[in-house]
């Protein structure tokens, strides 16, 4: 093989796997390799570190299979400063951009290690000056710096944590397996303490929230301040509001019966909206008073309706240019800790997309190709759980107030 390269890893890597995937996807390319040092870590807090030659049929073949080692967090031992090219238009990309992941990535510029904004996966890097960030291709602007290859990008892949953890990278025990009581308790833990702590949790939920009689949970937990987002779509907000106004979703009442002449419901539910203007409007006049979208407006807290070319409507507040929608879940997304993902395929996926690869995620869904297409699209640190998320939730939240009551009474 006529090219060469000699890049070094660093980190836990020997229990997170991430040598041995490096050394899979080598050969799995049809490249060679040769390990020069190994250094391993003797105690658990110390970092192992390994430097590799890797061999290429020649220049093209060696670039593709370092572009993927990247991903796992390698980088050439000859560090050197990124390379950029110009954007010549808008949405134009230079060939050979670097595409990034959602993990931690930081480019070397001007001898400076800088640590790239906003983890995502599948766009560019643009630097400006002392500072870079990610920027998806439809914000690409003409005379944008753009890094190409990968030289001087480094990447920080997840690490198998030193502790066990429900939400540890790569522990995935109970991904096909229904929730067990020990299992909810754990994540009620989890969302207590990320509470207790400051942190931010997004619900990310689908209409199955509201059908299966789980909203009512869900608005509690944004009542008491255990949800700081809502990214969804048009349907939870318009049956969320069907509920409040004729007690049904989708024309069936709370017992699960079909009501006569009920599929109407939701049609008269958008009519009351859209006489009032808003969803804050049929709040300000009594119309609505408890809910989902009731506690969101009342409290303050953000919500996203991504509109759908299914929508019946749409609602005021839904933001039908998928463009725009995408950009107003990226702000409402930024700086979450924990991401809990219900009843929802398409917005599961979209958010998923957008999360940065240390945000603790779990997706609830009774469908386990949910899950599986979550995690095949990249979003790898997501724990599965398939079950009915309307009886999951409410098993939740109940941990929840048993844990607020003790924290209480300690």
């Amino acid at each position: 093989m006529s090219e060469i390269s000699e890049i070094e890893m660093e980190g836990h890597l020997i229990d997170s796997l991430i040598l041995t995937k490096a050394l899979d996807k080598i050969m799995d390319m049809g490249g060679e390799f040769e390990i020069k040092k190994f250094n391993v870590g003797q105690r658990k807090d110390e970092p192992s570190h390994v430097q590799l030659v890797v061999m290429g049929d020649d220049a093209s073949h060696l670039n593709r299979i370092l572009v993927e080692l990247n991903a796992l967090g390698a980088r050439t031992v000859e560090t050197e400063d990124v390379r950029l090219e110009t954007a010549p238009n808008d949405m134009v990309v230079p060939r050979g951009f670097y595409s990034s992941t959602n993990h931690p990535t930081f480019v070397r510029h001007q001898g400076n290690w800088i640590e790239v904004e906003g983890a995502r996966m599948d766009c560019l890097i643009v630097v400006d000056g002392g500072t870079a960030r990610t920027v998806p291709i439809n914000h690409i602007k003409k005379g944008d710096q753009v890094v190409i290859g990968t030289s001087g990008v480094k990447v920080i892949p997840p690490e198998r944590p030193r502790e066990k953890s429900f939400f540890g990278f790569m522990n995935n025990e109970v991904s096909s397996e229904r929730p067990s009581a020990e299992i909810v308790r754990q994540l009620a833990r989890e969302i207590v303490k990320t509470k207790m702590a400051g942190g931010k949790i997004v619900a990310i939920c689908g209409p199955a929230l509201v059908h299966t009689g789980a909203s009512d949970t869900l608005a509690w937990m944004i009542r008491e301040g255990y949800i700081h987002a809502l990214l969804t779509g048009n349907a939870v907000a318009v049956h969320d509001i069907e509920r409040q106004l004729f007690g049904t979703s989708l024309g069936m009442d709370l017992q699960g019966n079909v009501t006569s002449a009920g599929h109407r419901n939701h049609i008269y539910a958008i009519s009351e909206i859209m006489a009032s203007g808003s969803i804050e409007n049929a709040i300000s006049e009594g119309k609505i008073k408890a809910g989902v979208m009731y506690e969101c407006i009342t409290g303050g807290v953000p919500f996203v309706l991504a509109g759908s070319i299914r929508d019946d409507g749409p609602l005021p507040e839904v933001i039908t240019d998928t463009v725009k929608a995408k950009d107003a879940m990226v702000k409402v997304i930024r700086g979450a800790d924990m991401a809990i993902m219900m009843a929802t395929m398409l917005h599961s996926v979209a958010s998923g997309n957008l999360l940065p690869s240390y945000v603790k995620t779990i997706c609830i869904d009774i469908n386990p190709s949910t899950v599986t297409k979550l995690m095949d699209r990249g979003t790898a640190q997501a724990i599965g759980l398939v079950t009915d998320v309307g009886t999951f939730l409410p098993q939740l939240a109940e941990e929840i107030r048993r844990m607020e009551e003790a924290n209480r009474n300690a």
